[in-house]
């Protein structure tokens, strides 16, 4: 097998003077990123400043000894550790004479990579489009040199072909919206159904790579033994899942619930990916339960946990009850899976963490539940179907009175069977 043959680069970030707590672990994880879409870190550089300078981000100082550094280090691309501005990203390419990259693009760069679904596609596309296009300028000195001279002649040149591009990504940026309408409207249509249901709800939401995608699968393990196909893409990288994903789950006790697996979070998600993915990140706006999946063997996992508590703030999320799920407790001192409160421990690929899970889910989500029992008519087989379709049916007799079931049911739902209950 062929090796890969990485792209060389160096880091660059800023730290504002007394106003950058989080700047040691803001770098480490542009490294992180930085891997994740496979380049190699040759060389980290940093700078405190009072403010960031406008027309290059970093002091003019900094600038030629980072161009020195590309060039003594041969790196292919400098990445910055922010969101460069058109002209930050223009005047930073010239003056270094290296491609320059920001940290919203590195992020877009893996979504690219990862995106299988067209749904996904889209919305990267998407993204990736909005954040070109006031770049595009910085692009236009480029396509006006390429004229072969110089003058008004080829500047008009490369100005026309500049408007021409701006012309296209628009057009393209509508036809992918008009196309995501109609994927969204399936999505909706899909919600209803699962709101139709009555079935709870229940949210994996995450800081990237916490083990969201390994607590579904280990559950349709635990309690769909055999359905390989249901099971969703995991691997121990940044955002492995781009795309939501809904299974049933249905306990030993017949208690059934919907889990959903949705993208993962990062700090400073680009606003440009919170926008294209807004349906997709939402999807936890309709959850009964949230859990947000933290791992606990990363020394920064309480950054990790209010991350993802600040992005549900931001996408709209409210009033909607959280557990804090401790995952990968094996990596650590702590072998026991436990819970205190609102916050379990567990290991996502042990039984036990699986059990214990499963259990908190059915105590929170069937909370304002009650189990009755309804004695149903067999000339009503249309309400056993419905019932049996959208309610939990815990046990089924036939009587010669006609059909008991045993079911735990919502307020609303003893409401609509209550000509049913029997005792």
């Amino acid at each position: 097998m062929e090796e890969l043959i990485r792209e060389k680069a160096i880091l660059v970030g800023v730290s504002i003077k007394g106003n950058d707590k989080d700047f040691d672990y803001q770098m480490k994880e542009l490294e992180n990123l930085a891997t994740a879409c496979e380049f190699e870190v040759v060389g980290i550089m940093e700078q405190s400043l009072s403010d960031i300078v406008s027309a290059t981000y970093i002091g003019s100082g900094k600038v030629e000894e980072l161009k020195e550094a590309a060039k003594n280090l041969e790196a292919d691309v400098i990445i910055f550790n922010g969101e460069l501005t058109p002209s930050q990203l223009a005047n930073l390419a010239n003056l270094t004479e290296t491609s320059i990259y920001d940290r919203t693009y590195l992020i877009l760069e893996i979504f690219a990579k990862r995106a299988k679904t067209k749904e996904a596609k889209l919305q990267v596309e998407s993204a990736r489009l909005s954040y070109l296009l006031p770049r595009l300028t910085g692009m236009g000195i480029n396509m006006s040199r390429q004229g072969g001279g110089s003058g008004l002649h080829n500047r008009g040149s490369g100005e026309k072909k500049l408007e021409l591009n701006r012309r296209k990504i628009n057009k393209r940026i509508s036809e992918i919206e008009n196309e995501l309408k109609k994927i969204e409207e399936i999505f909706v249509n899909q919600r209803k159904m699962r709101e139709k249901s009555n079935l709870p709800l229940v949210a994996l939401v995450g800081y990237t790579n916490a083990g969201k995608s390994t607590i579904l699968n280990s559950m349709l393990s635990k309690y769909r033994q055999g359905e390989e196909d249901k099971k969703v893409f995991e691997k121990d990288m940044l955002f492995a899942t781009l795309e939501t994903k809904v299974r049933h789950i249905t306990d030993e006790n017949n208690k059934t619930f919907l889990l959903s697996d949705t993208v993962g979070f990062v700090s400073n998600l680009p606003h440009h990916l919170v926008k294209a993915f807004r349906s997709t990140l939402k999807e936890a706006q309709y959850a009964d339960l949230i859990l947000n999946v933290v791992d606990y063997s990363d020394d920064e996992n309480e950054t990790h946990r209010n991350i993802t508590l600040e992005t549900l703030d931001k996408i709209g999320v409210k009033n909607i009850p959280i557990l804090t799920v401790y995952n990968k407790i094996d990596k650590t001192e702590l072998k026991k899976c436990t819970v205190n409160g609102d916050k379990i421990y567990i290991s996502a690929k042990s039984n036990d963490g699986i059990l214990l899970l499963t259990k908190e889910i059915i105590k929170n989500v069937f909370s304002n539940y009650t189990e009755c029992k309804l004695l149903i008519p067999f000339d009503r087989g249309d309400v056993v179907n419905r019932i049996i379709s959208d309610e939990t049916v815990i046990s089924t007799d036939y009587t010669e009175n006609g059909t008991l079931l045993s079911v735990s049911l919502s307020n609303e739902g003893v409401i609509r069977y209550k000509e049913f209950v029997t005792k």
